[in-house]
């Protein structure tokens, strides 16, 4: 890996400040909602299925490529990283080669793809289709429609789920519904650009790398990310709006015509995150851009 910019004490402090506050009104009520108990089903999703922590989050560093001089001691306890007369910088020794590599293929893959933009955002119906209301995920919150004509919605065209980290929280009567059965092993062959998941996941993929992407990547990814939930969010079987979030009508025309156009906007604004992602990603494996 070779070390191609350098930031001096200034600016990489300036960066780091930049990043603390940026993150704060993240990070603060989810500790002040986690102080109290209490769960949040559209900000705390972030938090919850993906393991990236808090504090984790807060942290800033650069990433791979970067050499930050000047007073660097706070980096010594900093995972990853390696310390000496020069500077502070990623520590080739730490990088998850698996992972960048694996990571690499999945995102240039997606990336090749075309959006797929028939899904409506069904998965999150799929998930709540012929349940018991015991049994539903989100319980606390009621339905919008009765139980039937959740399923007609299911029912009123074949499913079109191509992500596997969705698709495996159907219900088990909605899976023979969906035109493909995504699993872990086709992700790569599956994932495309024009699904909400594979958006929200470019967070995902930026802390998996750790060391190799830095906070403000990862930062970009979190704020897409939480957009990205919040639709889904309303254009689920749920209703939210007693916090503030009024619905997608998936189950008529407007209210898919509204979806496929935020699907459309995700896509092109994840497209730059992604091209973003990958380029550290070549980065921190010491290879070049893609002919």
């Amino acid at each position: 890996m070779i070390t191609d910019t350098q930031l001096t004490e200034p600016e990489w402090r300036e960066r780091a400040a930049a990043h603390a506050e940026r993150v704060a009104p993240w990070i603060q009520p989810r500790l002040e909602r986690r102080r109290r108990g209490q769960s949040h089903p559209v900000d705390d999703f972030l938090f919850d299925y993906y393991s990236w922590r808090p504090g984790q989050l807060a942290r800033w560093h650069p990433g791979a490529g970067v050499l930050l001089t000047g007073d660097v001691a706070g980096f010594h306890d900093l995972r990853g990283y390696l310390v000496d007369d020069v500077g502070a910088r990623v520590d080739p020794a730490h990088l998850p080669v698996d992972i960048l590599q694996s990571t690499r293929h999945l995102l240039e893959s997606t990336a090749a793809r075309p959006a797929s933009l028939g899904c409506f955002g069904r998965h999150e119906w799929a998930m709540v289709y012929r349940q018991s209301p015991e049994e539903i995920r989100h319980s606390a919150w009621p339905l919008r429609l009765p139980p039937e004509a959740i399923s007609q919605v299911v029912e009123s065209s074949p499913l079109r789920c191509t992500h596997f980290d969705a698709f495996r929280f159907y219900t088990s009567q909605a899976r023979p519904l969906n035109i493909v059965e995504p699993t872990r092993a086709t992700q790569a062959a599956l994932e495309q650009p024009g699904c909400l998941h594979a958006t929200m996941d470019l967070y995902k993929w930026c802390f998996r790398a750790y060391p190799a992407i830095g906070a403000d990547l990862t930062a970009d990814c979190f704020a897409l990310a939480r957009e990205v939930r919040a639709v889904d969010m309303r254009a689920s079987p749920y209703d939210f709006r007693e916090l503030g979030y009024s619905p997608i009508t998936i189950e008529t025309a407007e209210g898919r015509a509204e979806y496929v156009e935020h699907q459309r906007d995700f896509a092109a604004r994840g497209a730059l995150l992604r091209t973003r992602v990958i380029q550290r990603l070549r980065t921190a494996l010491g290879i070049g851009a893609p002919a």
